[in-house]
């Protein structure tokens, strides 16, 4: 009776060993991967951020272009409430010859007007409201001769769910040395 005992204790340790070695190889393997998918995602946004340098850079080439904004449809799409707040960028070309100069930007809503209640047609959206989503918009910088951002300007909505599905045009306005540069529009759909 005793044997029969000392045997099931024996099965049921070898069972147990078993089992544990199986989970420890489940997750040296589930933290192997995760480690793989972080490492991707990392490379994606580096990806991500030299693809955008580059397609500015190339904007750039022929010296025409002031400002260069990414995506180059200057058209984007907003979830609302959306948990990282998503934008566009954009980057400058100083056309001066022999000197360096200052820069300074401000991002500001320019049309809300497609903002409608459906049943009243009244603007349910003013600009002020649509200039309280942005993060970075304004800023400044100084630019060598001939000289564009090294690294684009950020411009970010963080748009609440409580805002109304609709397009609000944002503008671009770009001073050196205080006087008028440039400009360009940035349409902005909310859904």
């Amino acid at each position: 009776m005793n044997s029969k005992n000392s045997k099931g204790a024996m099965e049921m340790s070898v069972g147990t060993i078993v089992t544990i070695v199986l989970l420890m190889t489940v997750l040296v393997l589930g933290l192997f991967f995760v480690q793989k998918i972080f490492s991707s995602g990392n490379n994606a946004i580096d990806s991500v951020d030299t693809q955008l340098t580059s397609q500015i850079n190339q904007l750039f080439s022929d010296g025409s272009a002031r400002i260069a904004v990414y995506p180059t449809s200057r058209s984007i799409t907003i979830t609302r409430g959306d948990s990282t707040p998503k934008g566009f960028a954009f980057s400058v070309y100083n056309d001066a010859k022999g000197q360096s100069s200052s820069f300074s930007y401000v991002v500001n809503a320019s049309d809300v007007s497609n903002c409608k209640d459906a049943t009243t047609n009244q603007n349910i959206m003013t600009t002020q409201i649509a200039n309280s989503f942005l993060l970075g918009g304004q800023g400044q910088f100084t630019l060598g001769p001939g000289g564009s951002l090294d690294l684009a300007r950020l411009v970010k909505l963080d748009v609440p769910t409580t805002a109304p599905p609709c397009t609000v045009s944002y503008t671009i306005n770009l001073n050196r040395d205080n006087s008028a540069y440039s400009s360009a529009d940035v349409f902005v759909t909310f859904k």
